[in-house]
């Protein structure tokens, strides 16, 4: 038998370095060529890192948060034969998206190990300060009491051991690493084991769950602290009358071709924020505050805030400025949908100008965006209700929306941010004005 080295690999465009966001393989699990070991993540996606050989996993070189160098050791492999070392070939990248398997937390993982597997788990020499390795081969034993020690199971198994008040502890696990399968619950039943009755009424919970911050949270964490600590906000609400705009929307929905998308407020407001920015260029514009230098660009790039399973996401829709309202329309829903299953590109999560953010019915009566750094601008939409407002003889229903805007106050000056939200506000509620070209 020989061991076998798989190193970081070089994940491209002079990246040295990528956080380990998730690990698809255990201590002592046996593994085949071609199957995904982990996922590492660079600056804006996911890549997943196979194996070029068939074996056993002896040695796992990172935590999940870890940063790992390009070369550095990250996985060792038992296997038939001579081994050797190999940089793995990384797989084709996608956007972060949720892990398919939970992420355990370091000291949950350290007890499943220490009780599955005679191997210690190491991190890698690379990330973090200086650890100690084992030589390659060597084993190592942990002691874990009973008491701490984790059982190995999928959510799956954890949640239905739960709904049959199963201690997990009791049962023996015949899968790899001793992980407790769904047979193993059976069976565990079929010897006549009397599920532990589920506690009813009021009682005390002193449970606390560490969750660590790692692949886009944490890069959505340092994008929002960077935003906020180098960015002077002004943010400005304003309220608009979008009931001729609705009643549009909705004649244009019933009329449209099978092949168009339906149309929300979305398409509307890119339209209005392109015609606006062409009188208010400033707001569409990126400030690198370092070099000291505004760039003001011609393309309206608008990134949409997008909610995933893994967190916030912003896909581009280009050149809005060259769409018409059904264009939009339609880009928004792809790029919406890509980000979601994770099969966005890199090019379409990047280099937005202005950005839109919404949460849609539940937006509130007001918010106070975040601007999307390097950006200088991003519009907030609240949620429309209808309200009695007054016509001046009379108070009317009519249906209502704030916008919450925000500015970087060290590029857009007060009058200017207010102005053009004004200009904003008087082409959503002429909407008619949106379609004339000027």
């Amino acid at each position: 038998m020989g061991e076998f080295i798989i190193k970081m690999p070089d994940v491209g465009e002079g990246v040295a370095e990528a956080e380990l966001v998730e690990w698809h393989c255990e201590v002592g699990d046996p593994i085949r060529e071609d199957m995904i070991l982990a996922a590492v993540m660079t600056d804006k996606a996911t890549v997943e890192i196979p194996s070029p050989v068939t074996g056993t996993v002896l040695w796992l070189g990172a935590e999940i948060g870890d940063t790992v160098a390009v070369k550095a050791p990250l996985v060792r492999i038992q296997v038939a034969g001579e081994g050797g070392e190999l940089e793995a070939v990384p797989m084709a990248e996608t956007v972060p998206i949720a892990p398919s398997s939970p992420q355990r937390g370091d000291g949950a993982r350290r007890a499943d190990e220490g009780a599955s597997s005679p191997s210690i788990r190491q991190p890698a020499p690379s990330s973090g300060p200086a650890r100690h390795l084992l030589p390659a081969g060597e084993k190592a034993s942990r002691t874990v009491p009973d008491t701490l020690a984790k059982p190995l199971a999928s959510p799956a198994v954890r949640l239905r051991a739960q709904d049959c008040g199963i201690d997990l502890r009791q049962v023996i696990g015949t899968g790899p690493a001793g992980r407790i399968t769904h047979d193993d619950l059976d069976q565990f039943l079929a010897r006549g084991a009397q599920p532990q009755p589920a506690p009813t009424g009021l009682a005390k919970k002193t449970a606390v769950e560490e969750i660590k911050v790692t692949g886009l949270r944490r890069r959505i964490s340092e994008k929002m602290v960077l935003a906020t600590s180098r960015i002077p906000h002004i943010t400005y609400v304003e309220e608009i009358d979008v009931t001729d705009l609705e009643d549009l929307r909705a004649t244009m929905n019933a009329t449209r071709k099978p092949d168009q998308t339906k149309l929300t407020i979305l398409p509307f407001l890119m339209r209005a924020m392109v015609k606006t920015i062409d009188e208010q260029p400033v707001v569409n514009a990126t400030f690198d505050d370092d070099a000291g230098i505004i760039s003001r660009h011609a393309a309206v790039h608008i990134g949409i805030a997008t909610q995933t399973p893994a967190g916030l996401t912003v896909p581009v829709v280009r050149h809005t400025e060259a769409r018409g309202i059904w264009d939009c329309a339609a880009e928004v829903v792809r790029l919406a949908e890509a980000a979601r299953t994770g099969s966005a590109l890199r090019e379409e999560l990047s280099g937005s100008t202005i950005t839109i953010t919404s949460l849609g019915a539940m937006g509130g009566i007001a918010t106070t965006p975040i601007i999307n750094h390097p950006e200088v601008a991003i519009v907030g939409v609240n949620k429309i209700m209808t309200r009695p407002v007054w016509d001046g003889s009379q108070f009317i229903p009519r249906k209502m929306m704030n916008l919450s805007s925000s500015f970087d106050h060290r590029v857009v000056d007060g009058w200017d941010a207010a102005t053009f939200v004004q200009r904003i506000k008087a082409l959503l509620e002429t909407p008619a004005l949106i379609f004339i070209e000027s």
